[in-house]
């Protein structure tokens, strides 16, 4: 089927198109509703239906597959490798979940994880899932205090804890911070299990609270635990939103309907079929990690590759060597990724056989047209942009290779995925946006399978933080976004993201992009700072590629020539300073309030998410020695 006609019946006749799709996943009990949406904006997708996420991932594929790999987890950092098969696979999560119960937990039960990217943390998932408790994956290295809010919005029964991660060949300790966390906590669980690498020869036990997890393992080497099966509307896992102030949003999935999402998408979207392989770099402790690192690929019957380490390191070659040597058919990465890499040698992207690997997806921020020329050049291979939300659990925008691959438009994540009801909205008005205007993405209700189904033990808060924005019950993504005649959206960044210069609002997304088109810059990031006269300016941050003999202040007044080429001179940026990298945290986002408050000289806020504190001491010694370009 095209899709065209494919997402024509996802929107016109959704409960046939779903209930179709449901076939896809097993259920012990088949759906009674394939929809409810009687209590707008909430709604319940296969209603009466019992399954299990475990056993989708793992049991199913026993029979066809037990011998194929379902998981590689490589580090980069620890050099070691670990290739899992679904029978061993099976084994471990079985072992995991025999620990799990052994600790007293079971159905409805929380489970912080606080790992990186090692097979463990997808055991630790699988397993809770298995007997029905509700994982809440923290990122690995997330400050104690932010640590100490997850935990006591979920309450959890246990926290599962690595005792240390590395990055750049730094060791991590994660154990004082989980310790840090626990004592500022109102409710902390009352054991901690800790999965010991040995790379915290520090690592000390609280005794009573403490647990070894090899220790606890070996008792349940043979142990065969039972599937416990959910109804559909059951919450699978709590992933809780950051970056924000207050407390933090635990955006809830359920089981079923993410289920039958993750079916649909690794195959109609990623082009995945079972036995192939699909390499995500994402960390586990993010939406993409959930869905695409583990869920997505072993649900399908695939290969999930997991990777822990930099794209740099041992050298800019490493992802490449990984799909040549797996055989990559599907990646994953994010747009920071690829500009990381394009400061490197472009010929790393020439040296390993990709002959394999046949598309290249890349989320988690607008991408910018050069970065995706260079990347495309690069590899041959099409790059798919994509536009989702932690709150989405899967792409909401994309092009569908695995159905049909519509025209790449540079710019623009693609055309709606199947469920989504899109519009862009008028912010004053409220009344649908003309083609080629300015507006607010929306998706009208119901949202499709996949996506949240509440916030955590706080229904009023959903409705209030994503459906209070307009009249009309629609669901705000809080993104700026146009369209096109052909129906191709451009997301043009968020809606807080603006700067009014002199009355005219622009988008900081779309200074940057003129910027990122100068030939010399990488990256950019643009943050709107107090100006007596024009309320606000637009005053960059970038950095430069490798081998740039121009000086900095003249590639700061050619970066200034393209915005008022492209935007006219009301956008023209006030100043301009070229640093060796930008302030983002490991997820690729870009840090841009902290950036405006550096700048402001007022607080930066929660720097907990910081992927390198060296990148925050560049832009406070920028600001010292003053702009290249600008007063």
């Amino acid at each position: 089927m095209r899709y065209d006609e494919f997402y024509r019946q996802s929107i016109e006749q959704p409960e046939r198109f779903w209930g179709e799709q449901a076939r896809l996943i097993h259920w012990d009990t088949p759906p009674q509703q394939i929809l409810d949406q009687s209590n707008p904006p909430f709604r319940r997708w296969f209603v009466g239906g019992t399954t299990n996420l475990c056993y989708n991932a793992v049991d199913r594929h026993l029979a066809e597959r037990g011998e194929q790999l379902a998981l590689v987890a490589i580090s980069s950092e620890t050099n070691t490798t670990q290739e899992v098969s679904y029978h061993e696979l099976y084994r471990e999560v079985n072992r995991f979940a025999a620990v799990l119960q052994s600790l007293g937990v079971g159905q409805g039960d929380r489970v912080v994880i606080y790992m990186p990217n090692m097979a463990e943390a997808v055991y630790a998932m699988l397993a809770c899932a298995r007997i029905g408790a509700i994982h809440s994956v923290v990122f690995g290295g997330f400050a104690a205090h932010n640590l100490a809010l997850r935990i006591d919005d979920a309450e959890p029964k246990l926290l599962i804890c690595a005792d240390a991660g590395m990055r750049g060949g730094k060791v991590i300790a994660y154990k004082p911070l989980v310790d840090a966390a626990l004592a500022e906590s109102s409710c902390p669980p009352p054991h901690v299990l800790i999965v010991d690498r040995q790379l915290d020869p520090q690592l000390t036990r609280v005794p009573g609270r403490d647990l070894d997890y090899a220790r606890l393992r070996a008792q349940h080497m043979d142990a065969e635990v039972p599937v416990t099966w959910l109804e559909s509307n059951e919450p699978s896992y709590l992933l809780y939103t950051s970056g924000t102030t207050g407390k933090p949003k635990g955006i809830q999935r359920d089981v079923g309907g993410y289920a039958v999402a993750m079916a649909l998408s690794i195959r109609a979207i990623f082009d995945i079929a079972p036995g192939q392989v699909m390499f995500s770099t994402s960390d586990v402790g993010w939406a993409v990690g959930h869905s695409y690192n583990v869920y997505g690929p072993l649900i399908g019957g695939a290969t999930a590759l997991l990777y822990e380490g930099l794209p740099t390191h041992p050298d800019p070659g490493i992802w490449w060597q990984l799909c040549e040597k797996y055989r990559v058919r599907t990646m994953f990465s994010s747009p920071t990724a690829i500009r990381v890499l394009k400061k490197q040698d472009a010929s790393w992207l020439k040296k390993y056989d990709l002959s394999q690997l046949k598309w290249l997806f890349l989320a988690g921020e607008p991408l910018d047209e050069p970065t995706a020329h260079w990347i495309t050049d690069g590899l041959g291979v099409p790059v798919i942009d994509n536009y989702w939300q932690t709150e989405t659990g899967w792409p909401a925008i994309t092009l569908m290779p695995g159905l049909e691959l519509k025209p790449v438009k540079w710019g623009s994540p693609g055309l709606p995925a199947p469920g989504y009801r899109m519009k862009v909205i008028n912010e004053v008005t409220g009344a649908e946006a003309a083609t080629g205007e300015k507006g607010v993405l929306v998706f009208v209700p119901p949202l499709p399978p996949g996506c949240l189904s509440t916030v955590w033990r706080d229904d009023a808060r959903y409705v209030h933080s994503y459906f209070s924005h307009f009249s009309e019950l629609l669901y705000s993504s809080l993104d700026w976004a146009i369209r096109d005649a052909d129906g191709y959206t451009n997301i043009l960044g968020r809606t807080d993201d603006v700067i009014n210069v002199a009355g005219h609002r622009l988008g900081t997304r779309e200074i940057e992009e003129s910027v990122a088109s100068h030939p010399a810059v990488a990256e950019a990031a643009v943050v709107g700072v107090h100006d007596e006269l024009k309320g606000q300016v637009p005053v960059v941050f970038a950095t430069l590629k490798q081998g740039i003999t121009e000086s900095n202040a003249s590639v700061a007044r050619g970066m200034q020539q393209c915005v008022v080429d492209q935007l006219g001179g009301v956008a023209r940026p006030a100043r301009v300073y070229v640093v060796n990298a930008l302030p983002k945290t490991r997820s690729g986002k870009l840090l841009r309030r902290s950036l405006q408050a550096l700048v402001q000289q007022t607080d930066p806020g929660d720097l907990s998410t910081l992927d390198d504190p060296a990148a925050l001491e560049d832009i406070r010694r920028a600001l010292s020695r003053g702009p290249e370009q600008g007063a």
